[in-house]
């Protein structure tokens, strides 16, 4: 009963992180591994940032760490800065990793808010080494130096999206991944059940398999095409329905961190590689014209255009199922976030992991596939509730788009994680987030929601034993963060592309 062949639809990065990892853990145990692409589609990306689970990913895979860098011409990432999403003039840092080393009985930043009513904590942000490393444009990827410190630090990478691809099907190829470079003209399925039977070809080839996963893009010629599995529309909590991207000449110091600056109606993404700077502005199309939107993030780059600017459109939200019969669907095919928060690789990442650990053989039991949709429906929810913070926490008012945000009706589950930090201070904690309390006190804090109390635990140390704890902390990191090579002295030592 078990798999006898697996098909997979598109190359990309997700059809490509796919292969590679199948050919890692089944070789040709369970038939062969088959990645059909069309040579007229081309990578949507100019640059991927990612986060720090594509470590792991790496790692699985046997990848070393700096000839990945050297091969994909990519760089260090610490965390991402936020320009003007608050209000015009206020910018943050989410950084990977925790806010210091917790005092006694409660997290570190009850004890800053205790301090913070004092007006004594400083900014929160200098609690953070990846936040003060990367403001200081330094950077790590082995050891933070200071043993205590270790634990807090973390880091990804940017990388060019298109050479990852690559890179990955060499991969694959090399250990048995059969490629074929054609059209899908039908899909075809079985009478008996509606399950997919097989590809045919504008070859006139036909390709049989049992698992066929889909990584055809925002199309899902296979999950929505063929088995009309349906979609759910987010559009009303994230309204951008367009982007448009474009290269740019690298300009200034080797940046640490991807940063994304709040527009009139949307965001613009700077992404920082070796030999140059991916850029888009992700934008609602009822608020500004296409035209519009490229003028604007032409005049807002570092250096000279590479290209033409690229368009997109899309909607945002995500397949009713994920696994839908015989079909998986990964990346575009999936659902659609905007990569405010760097999540579309890790998303394809846990749709993947998922896979290899409910791996199906031919009985396709259906008690596998609700557990799979269970768990990947709830990621893409926790993570829209992420990206849905920051739009919704906004004092804007200076363009139609911000006022929306700020006034429009949010998902429940957002909504009580808003009212529990404003109330006490505290985080909601639920089962398997990409998202933990590091991440949402980066937000909240840096988009101005604040709480009315600390916790009471935080009154059990001496106000004075806090007080010098704290400023050791922040001394401590800053040493530490002073002490890391420069970014661009760190690419040059370990991974410079030639």
């Amino acid at each position: 009963m078990n798999i006898r062949g697996i098909a997979i639809l598109g190359g990309g990065t997700a059809g490509w992180m796919a292969a590679a990892i199948l050919a890692r853990r089944l070789g040709r145990a369970f038939g062969d591994i088959r990645v059909i692409e069309s040579p007229d589609i081309g990578i949507i990306g100019v640059g991927e940032a990612t986060i720090p689970p594509i470590r792991v990913f790496n790692q699985a895979l046997g990848i070393d760490e700096e000839e990945f860098l050297c091969r994909t011409r990519g760089t260090i990432k610490l965390g991402i800065e936020f320009k003007d999403w608050a209000r015009i003039g206020r910018d943050y840092f989410h950084p990977f990793g925790a806010h210091g080393t917790s005092l006694e009985q409660v997290s570190l930043h009850q004890d800053w808010l205790k301090l913070r009513r004092l007006g004594e904590a400083g900014s929160f942000e200098e609690y953070s080494l990846n936040t003060v490393a990367a403001r200081l444009g330094r950077v790590c990827a082995g050891s933070a130096g200071d043993e205590d410190l270790s634990s807090v630090f973390a880091h990804a990478f940017h990388f060019d999206a298109g050479l990852y691809a690559q890179y990955l099907r060499g991969y694959a190829l090399a250990r048995g991944v059969v490629r074929m470079e054609r059209k899908v003209v039908e899909v075809e399925l079985r009478s008996e059940d509606g399950f997919i039977r097989a590809l045919q070809l504008d070859d006139g080839q036909r390709i049989e398999a049992d698992l066929f996963i889909d990584c055809s893009g925002f199309r899902g010629l296979l999950i929505e095409g063929a088995l009309k599995t349906g979609y759910e529309d987010w559009t009303g909590w994230l309204p951008c329905d367009r982007a448009v991207a474009v290269p740019c000449e690298s300009a200034g110091v080797l940046t640490p961190f991807t940063r994304s600056t709040a527009r009139s109606a949307g965001w613009q993404w700077r992404i920082p590689l070796q030999h140059r700077i991916g850029n888009g502005y992700v934008y609602c199309s009822r608020f500004i014209s296409d035209d519009e939107a490229a003028a604007t993030l032409l005049a807002n780059l570092d250096g000279a255009p590479r290209a033409e600017p690229r368009f997109l459109r899309f909607t945002t939200g995500r397949r009713k199922k994920f696994w839908n019969k015989n079909c998986i669907a990964l990346g575009l095919a999936a659902g659609f976030l905007e990569p405010l928060e760097s999540t579309s690789i890790h998303l394809i990442q846990s749709g993947i992991t998922q896979l290899a650990a409910i791996f199906p053989d031919r009985s396709f039991d259906p008690h596998d596939t609700e557990e799979y949709n269970r768990l990947q429906l709830d990621e893409y929810d926790k993570v829209r509730d992420f990206v849905v913070l920051h739009y919704k926490a906004t004092a804007r008012d200076d363009a139609p788009l911000w006022r929306y945000c700020s006034s429009m009706p949010i998902p429940e589950s957002l909504m009580y994680r808003i009212h529990l930090f404003r109330s006490s201070g505290r985080v909601a904690f639920q089962d398997r987030e990409l998202f933990v309390e590091p991440n949402w006190l980066s937000v909240f804090i840096g988009q101005d929601i604040l709480p009315g109390r600390y916790d009471p635990l935080a009154d059990v140390l001496a106000i004075d034993s806090v007080r010098s704890q704290l400023q050791r902390l922040r001394a401590l990191i800053r040493q530490t963060a002073e002490a890391m090579p420069a970014h661009a002295d760190f690419i040059a030592e370990h991974c410079l592309s030639q």
